[in-house]
């Protein structure tokens, strides 16, 4: 009986220290909530302003012939395609990564994975064993911390690439934030574009031409796209982490109290049979 006295006051211990753990990562989950949204909106925002520059100069003459309005069909994924992965750069934040990574692996075809953050990237990027030291810090984009210049360079890399023929479609994987309860990942094409309908006309007059901004502009689109997208993952994530810690910390109380109540019912077991021990003793 005292093993299990020990035993279960271990136990007890162990949930305590769990539960001060949830309870630290909801709190700093919770603290960067206000800050992941706020950035999630603004690039909002901003997809919806440049998104409708592309959509007015797409239905100029010239730009609809332009090779960026290529048809492709959803199905066709080869090795040409491009797939930029957004999930979390740690764990313990429910089915936030498994639920992108299960995407991609349910998707038909073999495209050319662009991870951004490290879990993505752990999952992605192959090293050779001989040539990889632990110690060694690899280098990889934060889905926290990806700055804008780096969705700009990524960006003209896609463009060039896609207007020299050299890759046939470009697509995301990420979680779209539809509420602090529920994140839905999700797939966005963003290369080709949707073609215009051929009753879609613009008359407006552009200075320079509507190709030259066209070509300026879509750079910055596709990089709007991605940063984006990339923000509103990381609210998802950090809405995963708080609910995940929250339902942590419920289950962690709910075994405490239980725990507590055997223990209590097993020592005052202990006690009745030494007090029973003492009083038979005495009689004797």
């Amino acid at each position: 009986m005292a093993k299990d006295i020990k035993a279960l006051r271990k136990r007890i211990k162990s949930f305590d220290s769990t539960l001060h753990l949830t309870g630290a990562m909801g709190l700093v989950a919770s603290s960067k909530m206000r800050k992941a949204t706020d950035a999630m909106l603004e690039g909002r925002k901003y997809l919806n302003v440049i998104n409708s520059i592309i959509k007015d100069l797409s239905k100029c003459a010239e730009c609809k012939r332009s090779v960026f309005f290529k048809d492709a069909s959803e199905h066709e994924i080869d090795e040409r395609t491009k797939l930029i992965v957004i999930a979390g750069d740690r764990g313990l934040c429910g089915g936030y990564n498994a639920n992108v990574f299960r995407l991609v692996r349910d998707m038909e075809g073999s495209p050319e994975i662009i991870p951004i953050g490290k879990r993505a990237f752990d999952r992605y990027t192959n090293d050779e064993l001989d040539d990889f030291d632990p110690d060694t810090m690899r280098d990889y984009d934060s889905s926290e911390h990806y700055p804008f210049d780096k969705a700009m360079k990524l960006a003209g890399t896609l463009v060039s690439e896609f207007k020299e023929g050299k890759i046939s479609k470009v697509g995301i994987v990420y979680n779209k934030y539809v509420s602090i309860l529920t994140q839905e990942p999700q797939i966005k094409w963003i290369l080709p574009l949707e073609k215009p309908s051929e009753n879609e006309h613009d008359d407006t007059v552009y200075e320079p031409d509507p190709m030259t901004l066209f070509d300026d502009v879509l750079p910055q689109y596709v990089a709007g796209v991605i940063y984006s997208l990339v923000k509103e993952s990381f609210a998802c994530e950090v809405a995963a982490r708080r609910m995940a810690m929250d339902s942590a910390s419920k289950n962690a109380n709910e075994m405490i109290e239980d725990l507590t109540l055997e223990y209590n019912r097993v020592r005052q077991g202990k006690i009745t049979q030494e007090i029973t021990e003492i009083v038979a003793g005495a009689g004797s």
